[in-house]
């Protein structure tokens, strides 16, 4: 049996193939490998994915991991050996980035524009066989245009600084039982202040029909077609193909986008595992 693991900031998706038939599919809380040590992603799989996997875990013989943060040999050796010491099973462990996956997923052996967008947002021109050019997320201070990270951050910064309606504020703040002190904690003092940020998009989806929300949302999805897509060779002919939670529940908006600045939507799918599943059982 394989094991495959889509691996984001939110959660991760593990699928236990045998042969072409999914055995087991689990989910544990997410993790960015690049801010992890070896010792503590080694806790976590033991804690959370072990005892969901049980004895199964026995007759692994290959890992294909696909994680947030895994953008440099040294961080993804810090996967694998986690992951070797909880399934020593396994003859072959391959990590790879996030980015990977989603091209994959996406493209599966043809070339195009791949893209995640959800918590965080990433792109990258695939050859079909690898990545060819990648433009730097940059995260969600410096970049990570149109992500749940971003639109959060945009939105919980115009609700403080009463830049929208004060119905909206105030419905926010009351349904999220937040206020500007909580707000300010949970971004700067606590960990992962991303998955905060990201945690208040429902409430835009929900309200999407207000035009100044409407407004935010369609800017920063604009802003990732323009500081992203656009920098990639021949990008007018390719179509944008994305999978995230933000561009799924925000198609309708992020095609008002991509058409706004010259650009092609193609597939938009919540998850990549089906796609990954497909990649490794042709």
């Amino acid at each position: 049996m394989i094991l495959i693991a889509d691996c984001g900031s939110t959660k991760i998706d593990w699928c236990l193939l045998n042969k072409t038939r999914v055995e087991k599919q689990v989910f544990t809380l997410g993790m960015n490998a690049v801010m992890l040590t070896e010792e503590e992603m080694r806790e976590r799989l033991a804690a959370e994915l072990l005892p969901e996997l049980g004895d199964l875990t026995k007759n692994v013989v290959a890992v294909y991991f696909y994680g947030a943060g895994c953008i440099s040999p040294e961080v993804c050796g810090n996967v694998a050996r986690a992951i070797k010491h909880n399934i020593p099973s396994a003859e072959t462990i391959e990590v790879y980035s996030d980015l990977l996956a989603a091209a994959r997923a996406l493209c599966g052996h043809e070339p195009g524009i791949a893209c995640i967008m959800g918590t965080g947002s990433n792109s990258c021109l695939y050859d079909g066989t690898g990545i060819a050019a990648n433009v730097s997320p940059l995260g969600f201070i410096l970049g990570d245009e149109g992500s749940g990270a971003v639109l959060g951050k945009l939105f919980l910064g115009d609700v403080l600084k009463k830049q929208l309606p004060a119905e909206i504020c105030a419905q926010f703040l009351e349904e999220y039982n937040l206020d500007l002190l909580t707000i300010i904690r949970r971004v700067y003092k606590e960990p992962q202040g991303n998955r905060f940020l990201a945690s208040v998009t429902p409430f835009l989806s929900k309200n999407i029909n207000v035009p100044e929300i409407h407004e935010l949302v369609l800017n920063a999805f604009r802003a990732f077609f323009r500081r992203n897509i656009k920098q990639y060779d021949n990008y007018q002919n390719l179509p944008v193909n994305i999978i995230g939670s933000i561009a799924y529940y925000f198609k309708s908006v992020l095609e008002e986008a991509a058409a706004a600045e010259g650009c092609t939507i193609g597939n938009i799918v919540k998850s990549p595992m089906e796609g990954l599943l497909k990649f490794h059982t042709v």
